[in-house]
């Protein structure tokens, strides 16, 4: 697995047992203890502290070959923020899905206010180009943010804003996902760390949404196609 080769100088593992010890932690509500114990069981004794250190190092490369294969979503957005704890202290994770439920992007950030959700904004259509619509809630930061995107434009260019609770239940529920994993957590101890793990457990949030589009990724279930990522 040549995803695992280049995160690591020497391999003191099998390539397959580190792929799938970083595809259980993030796919499941287990924590690093908990994975060190399954491992252990099964004869292979590999400290929590190492099992850390191979999801910080695999998730960055991780996220590049994803985003290479991933499902063009819909022009019709639906964006929110949760709440995350990082270090006691409860920062914002802004996500946004698309009509059918497909993830755009995400973003932790520090504060919730306009410039976080600018900056959000400014992400997802970097990588997605601009949607035609935007369901957000009342949240006055949101709509600062896509005023300041929609500045000067001629009305027929603008981006579409719609305020409505009801219709941004979608990301409100794909929320539930994201949180129900870090639930065993209790907490991350950096921002940086934070980002990291999140950003693999949404890569495998959207596995299993089927959103690779990958040429030899047809009929495969959510954790052959992540194996077949970091192969």
């Amino acid at each position: 697995m040549s995803l695992v080769r280049k995160a690591f100088k020497r391999l003191h593992y099998p390539v397959d047992i580190i792929a799938q010890c970083v595809r259980w932690y993030l796919a499941y509500s287990l924590s690093l203890r908990n994975l060190e114990e399954i491992m252990a069981e099964r004869g292979i004794i590999v400290d929590h502290s190492t099992l850390h250190r191979w999801v910080i190092r695999m998730v960055p490369l991780l996220h590049k070959v994803f985003r290479r294969h991933k499902r063009r979503p819909g022009g019709r957005w639906r964006m929110d923020e949760t709440y995350i704890k990082v270090k006691g202290q409860w920062k914002y994770l802004y996500r946004a899905v698309d009509s059918d439920g497909q993830t755009i992007d995400f973003l932790l950030t520090a504060k919730r206010d306009a410039a976080a959700a600018l900056r959000f904004f400014r992400k997802a259509i970097r990588h997605h180009d601009e949607p035609e619509v935007v369901t957000i809630d009342k949240s006055g930061a949101n709509t600062a943010a896509l005023a300041e995107l929609n500045a000067g434009r001629e009305k027929d260019d603008c981006i579409k804003v719609r305020q409505s609770k009801y219709l941004n239940n979608l990301v409100e529920q794909d929320h539930r996902n994201i949180k129900r994993r870090i639930k065993l957590m209790t907490g991350f101890k950096s921002f940086r760390r934070a980002q990291t793990i999140l950003a693999g457990i949404e890569i495998i949030h959207m596995l299993r949404k089927g959103q690779v589009q990958h040429p030899h990724g047809d009929g495969l279930s959510p954790a052959e196609q992540f194996y077949l990522l970091v192969a």
